[in-house]
């Protein structure tokens, strides 16, 4: 049993990340599905990683330019994953017009005019966020890349269990999905964003799950209104939403 849920772990960080999966683990559709259970942990990795970069970087440094590569190390391990879901969906949902368009536009490899604009206004607001944490309490940087990357993750996976995913042809780009999720799945990915925020010590963390709720509520109004449901890169553009949602009330609490 412990191989097993070791492998679906292994399947999630492979999934998320440019870390390579040992090649004992088997991957089938089945197995991807479960794996979203360990998607929060997943982003507790890559924040972590991030975290201690930073970490690292601001004993010689200074803050912005240890949050840049921060930001920078949390990219390259992902692989701009999410980044290009969120400019994959500002261009679907920005210049297409009925259904079949916004998969197109969201399925094309180029990046439009709304997708570039969604990009920089993220990671620009990220890193003025992260500087200004940064001014109040230094040492809230570290644990506010770790929370964020976690709970953002369980916010787009926990989508999987209620929305319905919005089917695309064999020509998508995108990699295999998780389409479907269990209760079991679904307890065990919220259970490992309670723990992470709770060891993390975050101030007034009941009130931000709130807010991540109304986050969730307002991103799946959104998605069934523009194509009915998700796909892999709407839960790309959640994760980034949730993320700022993070770093923005974590400010807020330091003010």
């Amino acid at each position: 049993m412990l191989q097993k849920e070791l492998s679906l772990f292994l399947i999630a960080m492979g999934f998320f990340t440019r870390i390579p999966m040992p090649r004992w683990v088997e991957v089938n559709s089945q197995r991807l599905n479960q794996a979203s259970r360990y998607f929060g942990l997943v982003g507790v990795l890559v924040g972590a990683i991030s975290a201690l970069v930073y970490t690292l970087a601001s004993m010689v440094l200074p803050s912005s330019v240890a949050i840049i590569l921060a930001m920078v190390t949390s990219v390259l391990v992902t692989g701009g994953f999410h980044e290009d879901g969120l400019a994959d969906t500002a261009d679907g949902f920005g210049g297409g017009w009925s259904l079949a368009d916004k998969l197109n536009i969201m399925k094309d490899s180029r990046v439009g005019t709304y997708g570039v604009l969604a990009l920089v206004f993220a990671l620009l607001f990220k890193f003025v966020l992260l500087s200004e944490i940064a001014l109040y309490q230094a040492d809230l940087v570290a644990a506010a890349l770790i929370v964020a990357h976690c709970l953002s993750r369980v916010v787009a996976a926990s989508l999987i269990f209620s929305e319905p995913y919005v089917r695309e042809d064999a020509s998508s780009k995108s990699k295999p999905l998780a389409q479907s999720q269990t209760v079991n799945e679904l307890l065990i990915l919220l259970a490992s964003g309670v723990i992470t925020l709770w060891v993390a010590g975050i101030a007034n963390a009941l009130s931000l799950c709130a807010l991540l709720l109304l986050v969730r509520y307002l991103l799946i109004r959104g998605f069934r209104r523009q194509i009915g449901g998700y796909t892999g890169d709407t839960l790309g553009a959640a994760q980034q939403v949730a993320e700022l949602t993070c770093y923005l009330f974590i400010l807020a609490i330091t003010l």
